[in-house]
């Protein structure tokens, strides 16, 4: 008997075990790793992410010379697409998207917000989802000093005064949880979440989510215009858009994938709009089609879609985030806006 293959094992899961002692438990932003972490993998993929980092670091310090505010450009585009360092992220974060400038125009709205008129029902609904938010980050656990469930709350409750005709809506609090994470700042997550909630994504979370529903039905129709194989398979089997794809929308990826990976995605989500989402699920898609065309039942599609979100090629963000900007090929806004008005008159004619 070859005993090649056992001591391979044997030396894989040594490296295993010693990657698992050198890599923290717990990650930069305080969630805990989960059981089934590969962390021989990450580590080979974050030793040259690191490089990379350290790199682009330098050169935003460049760029951030000085306190002007962040302007869109080309360059500053370019940058984004090759990440944004944490150190500086909330600050380009907050220039691009349009929230520094909202912040600076209203002064004192923020606090002013906190101290509205009581709101039963919108205090008792953001209440209820506290504990739901993050119980893997040791950050929002209540043991944690400070908590950010407080921060969380704060933020929800002000942005259920500010627009009163969304008020909250679950998944929310998974967007402000990450903000808080990074900008570490109770107003800043506000006036982001604004820039989120009120321009960059149009209706996702109103009463009736009719932009949200839009965008599942127009990412459907770029698949059968760019992967028509995996349209006529969901069609096939009668699996409908929402039941695959709604939480990487709701959500913004958050919990679908890695961390870092999110980030990177929100980096141009806040420069470029919500095209990025488009291009971010065309991409799980397209490159894991023969996978999904493996498929042959509705739960079997469904299963795979929940595949598609795991491994190498979504943990390595540096190398997914460049596919995004090509595996989907031309997206242009255009296309998207008209798509848009199809799809959204197609669902109003439904009711």
């Amino acid at each position: 008997m070859d005993p090649a293959p056992a001591e391979q094992g044997r030396r894989g899961d040594a490296a295993s075990q010693a990657a698992r002692e050198r890599v923290p438990r717990i990650d930069p932003y305080g969630f805990e790793r989960p059981e089934d972490f590969d962390y021989a993998s990450y580590e080979e993929f974050f030793s040259t992410y690191l490089v990379i980092l350290t790199r682009r670091a330098i050169k935003w310090s460049k760029l951030l010379k000085g306190n002007s505010g962040v302007q869109k450009s080309m360059k500053v585009k370019r940058y984004i697409r090759k990440g944004i360092p944490l150190e500086h992220r909330a600050r380009v974060w907050m220039g691009v998207s349009g929230a520094q400038a909202r912040m600076e125009q209203n002064p004192g709205y923020y606090h002013r917000l906190l101290q509205g008129e009581k709101n039963d029902s919108l205090e008792e609904a953001i209440r209820t989802d506290m504990n739901r938010t993050f119980p893997d980050n040791i950050k929002f656990q209540k043991t944690a000093d400070p908590c950010l469930q407080k921060t969380l709350y704060n933020v929800l409750l002000a942005y259920g005064h500010h627009n009163q005709s969304v008020g909250y809506c679950q998944g929310m609090n998974f967007i402000a949880g990450y903000l808080i994470l990074i900008t570490k700042n109770e107003e800043e997550s506000f006036w982001l979440l604004d820039a989120l909630v009120g321009r960059i994504l149009p209706d996702y979370y109103s009463p009736a989510m009719l932009g949200l529903k839009t965008d599942q039905e127009v990412l459907g129709e770029l698949v059968k215009m760019k992967i028509p194989a995996v349209a006529d398979l969901m069609e096939g089997h009668g699996v409908l858009w929402t039941l695959v794809v709604s939480r990487w929308f709701i959500c913004l990826f958050i919990d679908i994938l890695p961390v870092e990976t999110v980030l990177r995605i929100w980096d141009c989500l806040f420069n470029e709009g919500s095209k990025v989402i488009f291009r971010v699920a065309l991409t799980l898609i397209k490159q894991h089609q023969a996978l999904i065309l493996e498929a042959t039942s509705f739960a079997d599609i469904c299963d795979k879609f929940k595949q598609i979100t795991k491994g190498n090629f979504v943990t390595e963000c540096h190398t997914f985030m460049q596919k995004i900007f090509s595996e989907p090929g031309s997206l242009s806004m255009t296309t998207i806006t008209r798509l848009r008005e199809s799809c959204r008159a197609k669902l109003l004619t439904q009711g």
